[in-house]
């Protein structure tokens, strides 16, 4: 699942990625993931994006590929991203190998505190990677990753006119 929202004239690009089993936030482990589904969570990333004047391009695939390739063809144009991996957190090597290749800040995002559950969640190939990790805010992760980058994007713009 793959959405782009409009105005191409924007000041800049935020990639949202999802990965595998995402696409059933509202309905899968609500106790764990709440109730707020995919949809809910890129409307009020790109009402975070708009508010600056940027435009958010999203995915969403249970297969570590078709991360790869949306990354591959959104790079250029992209100042941001905002990812999820889920469970590839702690196995999507070429994920990790395509994150490592960008050129723009991004930060992993977990709803839940993944080194509060099981131990096997515990290891991540792309943290240290990342410019930031926020997990364990609920949906809320989304929203505040998203507001970070743009404006730490803004103000070094403006420091470097």
């Amino acid at each position: 699942m793959s959405s782009i929202s409009s105005d191409p004239s924007s000041r800049g690009t935020l990639l949202l990625m999802n990965g595998p089993n995402l696409g059933r936030l509202g309905r899968r482990r609500p106790e764990v993931y709440g109730t707020v589904t995919l949809a809910d969570i890129q409307d009020q990333v790109t009402g975070v994006a708009q508010a600056h004047g940027w435009r958010v391009i999203s995915v969403q695939s249970n297969h570590e590929g078709d991360l790869v390739d949306f990354l591959e063809q959104h790079r250029a144009s992209a100042q941001a991203l905002v990812i999820n991996p889920g469970a590839l957190m702690m196995n999507g090597w070429s994920l990790r190998d395509a994150l490592e290749d960008l050129d723009f800040p991004w930060f992993e995002v977990h709803i839940s505190n993944v080194w509060a559950r099981e131990a096997f969640r515990h290891s991540s190939v792309i943290s240290a990677l990342a410019s930031g990790v926020i997990a364990g805010l609920g949906v809320r992760c989304y929203e505040v990753a998203a507001r970070e980058l743009i404006e730490h994007h803004e103000h070094h713009a403006a420091r470097t006119r």
